[in-house]
């Protein structure tokens, strides 16, 4: 009886480990998925959804972007927008770096660094729109 058990409780983590979306990052902003999916339905069905979300606002707002348009080619408004507010942001630390600074003078914790506020601010600004437009777009049906 305790093998059966235990080889239940084997297939069940396979299964787990198969479907949860480990390591994969949210479709909108970017940071680590929470389990939150989506499949495209015009696309054939595969072991599980084509993208994953950290969070509901940013499933909804993948959603409704998804129902606009039939690919997402190019850049939207938002993702845009929220790369102005990287730049912004980018631009306060080179202010403290220097412009005149040339990027192979640069050391390494300056270019880290660069690099984190760059992609957290993108993260930070998707996060908020999609945050803002929670309240536009309608809850998803499950």
């Amino acid at each position: 009886m305790s093998s059966t058990t235990s080889s239940s409780t084997a297939i069940a983590e396979q299964r787990l480990r198969l479907w949860h979306p480990r390591f994969a990052l949210c479709a909108v902003c970017r940071r680590p998925t929470r389990g939150f999916g989506w499949r495209d339905p015009l696309r054939p069905p595969r072991l599980g959804p084509s993208v994953w979300f950290c969070s509901m606002p940013c499933q909804r707002f993948f959603t409704d972007q998804a129902r606009r348009s039939s690919g997402m080619v190019d850049l939207t408004e938002q993702e845009q927008a929220a790369i102005r507010t990287a730049v912004k942001r980018v631009a306060e630390i080179m202010e403290e770096i220097g412009w005149q600074t040339r990027l192979i003078d640069l050391t390494e914790s300056q270019v880290l660094t660069l690099i984190e506020v760059a992609v957290g601010g993108f993260q930070d600004a998707m996060a908020d729109i999609a945050a803002a437009q929670a309240d536009r777009i309608p809850e998803v049906p499950f």
